[in-house]
């Protein structure tokens, strides 16, 4: 039985009004197919493994440049596209000033400030990378940004560092805002509620509005890794994927101070069994044959769960290609908010020839 929306929405209130979030929701996501480069540009900060870069392509954005510390990361970005260009370094030593006039400035900026593993130090966290974010937006000057975050960062105790944020983007000349929303409204198998944060100059900000939860529901985990689990031949994947008819909590990737891949914590473990999955631990290989109990997901399972594409591959051992597949934005998640930054961005141009 899969999750109803109605019952999401009553487990991840969002701010829905005032001026932490000033734009109403579009019409319903529809999935469009990508018609090649939209002429615009992103330069991607923190870019992890890449499903934010993968949506931000199938919108139409040409990268620019990919920032990333994790040289794991960066491998994985080399390898499934060898003419991005992949730049290995530190947010906060990094100079912007070659990217002055990118469109837009995009990135998943690290979670553990503000999420409840990592004991919510947020602005005090040595990882919150926002002050390097608010000076490359000082440096280059974009004209949209697009950030994406945990849902922690919504919560009451970090309102008034929102509020800094929000003041100097503001003094910046942009229109920032917050909005919670869930992978699975845009057909990603799991929950996954994250923060999306985008500001646009003040002079375009009427443009933008948020993607509308779409029409299409998601597939169960069943669904979804059916074909996965059968791979190798086990006889028990038909019975599995019948019981396995919801989607898929929220995973959890980790961070580096963490033991060996998993699924989370005991209560995220509980979750994945009610599924029949064991989420002690990720599998090298489909189960065989003759396998009983309950199977363990592999990394590519868990990078279909996130909505990667099944040809992208990841660089590393299965600790570091797991924990880059589990900290990713779902590639159709950000697809669907880059699509209508996209439009906003491409407004004022129409107009622009239309009154020539």
């Amino acid at each position: 039985m899969r999750l109803p929306r109605k019952k999401t929405a009553l487990l991840f209130p969002e701010l829905t009004t005032g001026p932490e979030n000033p734009w109403k929701t579009a019409a319903p996501w529809r999935h469009p197919v990508s018609t090649g480069s939209s002429g615009l540009t992103t330069l991607e900060l923190c870019a992890g493994a890449g499903g934010q870069a993968i949506g931000l392509e199938r919108a139409g954005f040409e990268h620019a440049g990919l920032v990333e510390i994790d040289r794991h990361a960066c491998a994985t970005l080399r390898l499934n596209r060898p003419t991005w260009n992949v730049i290995e370094t530190d947010l906060n030593t990094f100079d912007g000033s070659a990217f002055q006039g990118v469109d837009l400035l995009s990135g998943g900026l690290p979670c553990p400030p503000f999420s409840v593993a990592g004991k919510q130090l947020g602005k005090q966290d040595e990882r919150n990378l926002f002050p390097a974010l608010i000076r490359l937006v000082d440096q280059i000057r974009p004209r949209a940004i697009m950030i994406e975050n945990v849902r922690g960062f919504l919560d009451a105790v970090f309102q008034e560092y929102r509020g800094f944020v929000r003041k100097e983007l503001i003094r910046l000349g942009y229109e920032p805002g917050w909005k919670l929303m869930n992978a699975s409204d845009f057909s990603v198998p799991q929950l996954r509620p994250r923060v999306v944060f985008v500001a646009l100059r003040r002079d375009m900000k009427e443009h933008f509005s948020w993607p509308q939860p779409s029409a299409i529901q998601p597939k169960t985990v069943g669904e979804t890794l059916h074909d996965l689990m059968s791979s190798a031949g086990w006889r028990g994947a038909e019975a599995w994927a019948r019981h396995a008819d919801e989607i898929a909590p929220t995973v959890v990737g980790g961070s580096h101070k963490h033991g060996g891949p998993d699924l989370g914590p005991t209560r995220a473990r509980a979750a994945w069994a009610t599924l029949g999955v064991d989420g002690r631990g990720i599998a090298n290989e489909p189960p065989p044959k003759d396998f009983l109990g309950m199977p363990r997901l592999t990394v590519r399972m868990v990078a279909r769960i996130q909505g990667f594409p099944d040809d992208w591959q990841f660089a590393g051992t299965k600790t570091q290609t797991y924990r880059q597949v589990g900290n990713a934005f779902p590639p159709p998640f950000a697809h669907a908010v880059a699509e209508n930054l996209k439009a906003a961005l491409l407004t004022p141009r129409i107009f622009t020839v239309a009154a020539g």
